[in-house]
């Protein structure tokens, strides 16, 4: 009897300790990441109703405050900086940690300083879209006013 009650007691132990899946594939698809590396500026923000709905993006600021940021993305170690430059909206700056998986999803971390990447709890996930030599597409579905939107964040090749 003691046997049985050790061995469901290694069942449940080992099967509480199971490691969650990963919130997005971490295989990386090197081919987008590198056509991605470099200088860019975001030119647009567009999604359905943003006449009537404000969205804040990455819970940073307005998400027209978004257009004219600056992005750097290094693809060798998956970094980079960012940076809001609208005037009348609040100024941000942070290094970032990013890559684009398999699924063709955009993983993104804004760094808090003096936190590490993998400590870091909180990202966001973007699907790339459109993506070519001078521009590309991140897009990212929210729920505005109880329906599903896309908002599209359109990033210029900057010289």
């Amino acid at each position: 009897m003691k046997k049985i009650i050790a061995l469901f007691t290694f069942i449940i132990v080992v099967t509480s300790c199971k490691t969650p899946a990963p919130a997005a594939a971490t295989n990386v698809d090197r081919k987008s990441q590198v056509a991605i590396k470099g200088n860019w500026t975001i030119t647009s923000v567009t999604y359905a109703g943003s006449d009537m709905f404000k969205i804040t993006s990455f819970d940073l600021a307005d998400s027209k405050c978004f257009v004219g940021s600056t992005w750097k993305f290094i693809s060798n170690n998956d970094s980079g900086e960012m940076a809001l430059t609208q005037p009348n909206c609040t100024s941000f700056a942070s290094p970032i940690k990013w890559y684009v998986n398999k699924d063709g999803q955009f993983v993104l971390k804004f760094l808090a300083e003096g936190i590490k990447a993998k400590k870091m709890q909180q990202g966001y996930i973007l699907k790339v879209a459109d993506q070519t030599v001078e521009s590309f597409k991140l897009i990212d579905n929210i729920n505005i006013g109880g329906k599903m939107t896309n908002i599209v964040y359109q990033f210029n090749k900057s010289n």
